[in-house]
């Protein structure tokens, strides 16, 4: 792709929160319309990744918890967040044990994407699992998670069913779901 350039120019910037996860920046800007205006934006320190582990028979593992931001109790995939400078793979590997207890011998990245871009500058990227064997979860201390094995197409189905919200998770099943039925995975 052409790489073009920003219609968007910056006067100040100043970090207006920071924790272990996320910074805030507030930019004073000139917008495309050569007013003065300012823009949000959320950094995070970590990659987001996704893991769906498929058995040979199609099944796989989902995990429940409750998420704070949106009070709630939420179905998803195996999800975690990858430092910079870490491996992707090193984290998937390390989410899919500590979640659902599982190692796999093959691991395929299926997806990056943009998860908030008009906000965030949050990217992640997905990854199917096989080849698996049960080792034993090892939830972090901050996670309580409940963990269900389901055939794949009853999560498709929660998904097309609204059951399945998290952004994140929806794209990585309807892109497993792609490659399941065109024969890739």
């Amino acid at each position: 792709m052409n790489k073009v350039e920003s219609p968007w120019r910056i006067k100040a910037s100043e970090v207006k929160y920071a924790n272990p996860w996320i910074s805030i920046t507030e930019h004073q800007v000139v917008n495309p319309s050569g007013n003065d205006g300012i823009y949000g934006v959320v950094h995070f320190r970590n990659y987001a990744v996704a893991i769906i582990p498929l058995d040979e028979d199609y099944n796989t593992w989902i995990v429940g918890q409750y998420r704070f931001p949106l009070n709630s109790y939420e179905w998803e995939v195996v999800e975690g967040g990858c430092p910079e400078g870490t491996p992707l793979l090193d984290t998937a590997r390390r989410e899919l044990h500590e979640e659902v207890g599982l190692q796999a011998e093959h691991y395929e990245m299926i997806l990056e994407m943009q998860l908030s871009n008009s906000t965030t500058d949050e990217v992640s990227y997905s990854f199917v699992a096989k080849g698996l064997s049960y080792i034993g979860e090892k939830p972090e201390e901050d996670e309580k998670l409940a963990i269900r094995k389901i055939p794949f197409e009853e999560l498709y189905q929660m998904t097309m069913r609204g059951e399945i919200r998290d952004g994140l998770a929806v794209a990585t099943i309807l892109k497993t779901k792609l490659l399941i039925e065109t024969g890739q995975i």
